[in-house]
């Protein structure tokens, strides 16, 4: 195919929003069924027991698309700084990088103002485009103009599992080159069809260099026959990875969020059609409730994104900064006062950093569901404990599971213990001692700390003197029956108001009542 013929096919890809307009697509240009023209991951004999064996749930498998576009942007800067990753020159974490390259501290975009955080998300953009409809699954594009890629090391990074080719580099989130597949799963109803197109950084002068995009799809083969399992295979004509000269390509949205307004010049597009992600209130407008359940997925990211939804005109680009992040800017109006509260646990000789936020009534749902205590490494949660976590017998806190919510940071824990409490696929934690061990330390600190109980007591006390204010019609019916009974009237002291028997105030200070079986007077 000539250079503009690949162009054109790359752009009308882009701009599809389902898999049929994909296959009639790669159809016209006779690759669909064209067998040579297609080639198996890692050249195996089967790729589902990996792929398979990723996220469980649609979100936190899109959220590894999106922490790869992060360090992608990182890794660009640093590349850019004429700095191999993997060398001892790199930075040595991720809040490394962040201060280094972009002017954050302490690993938190809390350091930085609201109007920097939206530059740097222009970095990184997720995109939802389809049918209006929230019973209609929405494709979302992930683009980010970090490093890029040329088609050459497309099989060697995008199209490439358990290669761990970041796995040396200190400053990025991926280890094992295999999360990113998890979105597989997900996508379009009977291929399970995903989008790249990439493009080297021409800023960045080491290692391999190229003016070219590379663009290539991945579909699904479901098992028949003698197939025990499904394979994935991705487009590469004769063994190569389309590819196509230009100096940028509309990619990106416009200022008027028109889909592909603005130009991307380098980086890394991604599209998963027709995606999966779940219940209807996440196929709805991107910028509310995906928006609020991936800065809960991660609740320290390391760099902000822009989130667009292009089917809802009505609604503005928002920058996605991270549940902590929303949490600082709104704890006025949806945090209990002298909240959160910090503290510090140790699990087998390592210190975990944990931050316990209670929330004003009704609050708390707004950022997070089911939820609990969250574990977080590097930006991203790993796994949590549900929120009735709270209710247990031993923790006594059942009448604020709704209101409470804990952070736990295991960043700086060793790479031994995230093995022994994570899964691989960072969505699940591992049953075993540590995961007892850490469950036993929180129903103490929980169970003792002297701000939730105080806040119990208040609740308590609240619930119930509103319930007793709904109980004054009945003393006012009472009153007035009494009125119009004369032999009621003289049996309760005519002309006295009755008191109002539900009225007891003051019920908490005052001591046991021992009663007798027999009463010694009537009053």
């Amino acid at each position: 195919m000539k250079n503009e013929d690949i162009k054109k096919l790359a752009l009308s890809l882009a701009r599809a929003e389902n898999e049929k307009d994909v296959v009639k697509i790669l159809t016209k240009n006779n690759l669909w069924s064209d067998e040579k023209s297609w080639k198996q991951f890692n050249d195996s004999s089967g790729n589902w027991s990996i792929i398979g064996n990723q996220q469980s749930s649609a979100d936190t498998a899109l959220v590894e698309k999106i922490v790869n576009a992060v360090d992608a942007v990182l890794m660009r800067e640093c590349l850019r700084s004429g700095i191999q990753p993997k060398s001892l020159d790199a930075p040595k974490s991720i809040s490394e990088a962040q201060k280094k390259y972009f002017g954050i501290y302490n690993g938190k975009l809390s350091s930085v103002d609201a109007r920097m955080r939206s530059g740097l998300a222009e970095n990184i953009y997720l995109v939802a485009t389809g049918g209006e409809s929230n019973y209609m699954n929405p494709s979302y594009s992930i683009i980010d103009s970090g490093e890029g890629q040329t088609p050459e090391l497309f099989q060697d990074t995008f199209l490439s599992l358990s290669k761990g080719n970041k796995s040396e580099v200190q400053f990025v989130q991926g280890k094992f080159g295999m999360g990113g597949t998890g979105v597989f799963r997900f996508g379009s109803p009977d291929h399970n069809l995903q989008l790249i197109i990439s493009k080297r950084d021409p800023e960045i002068k080491l290692g391999p260099q190229s003016d070219k995009w590379g663009v290539t799809v991945i579909r699904r083969i479901y098992p028949t026959g003698q197939m025990k399992s499904s394979i994935f295979n991705y487009l590469a004509p004769e063994g190569k990875i389309l590819s196509f000269a230009a100096s940028s390509l509309l990619l990106m949205p416009g200022n008027n969020l028109e889909a592909y307004g603005g130009s991307l010049k380098h980086g890394t597009f991604i599209k998963i059609y027709e995606y999966n992600i779940g219940s209807g209130r996440l196929k709805s407008d991107a910028t509310r409730h995906l928006h609020n359940r991936l800065s809960l997925l991660m609740p320290n990211i390391a760099l902000p994104i822009k989130v667009a939804d292009i089917r809802y005109k009505k609604s503005p680009i928002k920058t996605l900064s991270g549940l902590s992040v929303r949490l600082d800017d709104d704890k006025r109006e949806n945090l209990e006062d002298n909240f959160p509260s910090s503290g510090e646990l140790t699990i087998d000789g390592q210190k975990m950093n944990y931050s316990i936020y209670a929330f004003k009534s009704d609050k708390r749902e707004t950022y997070a569901g089911n939820e609990g205590i969250i574990f977080i490494v590097n930006g991203q949660t790993h796994g949590s404990l549900p929120k009735n976590f709270f209710g247990n017998k031993l923790v006594g806190m059942s009448y604020l599971s709704d209101s409470i919510l804990v952070l736990v940071d295991c960043t700086e824990t060793s790479r031994r213990m995230h093995e022994g409490l994570f899964m691989n696929s960072r969505d699940r934690l591992v049953e075993g001692h540590l995961k007892n061990e850490i469950e036993e330390q929180f129903q103490e600190i929980i169970k003792n700390h002297l701000g939730l109980r105080a806040l119990r007591e208040k609740r308590l006390r609240e619930d119930i003197e509103n319930k007793l204010q709904d109980s004054k019609p009945l003393a006012d019916v009472l009153e007035n029956i009494i009125k119009k009974s004369p032999s009621l009237s003289s049996l309760f002291m005519k002309g006295m108001r009755i008191k109002n028997p539900f009225k007891l105030s003051g019920v908490t200070e005052q001591g046991k009542f021992k009663g007798k079986e027999f009463p010694t007077f009537l009053n």
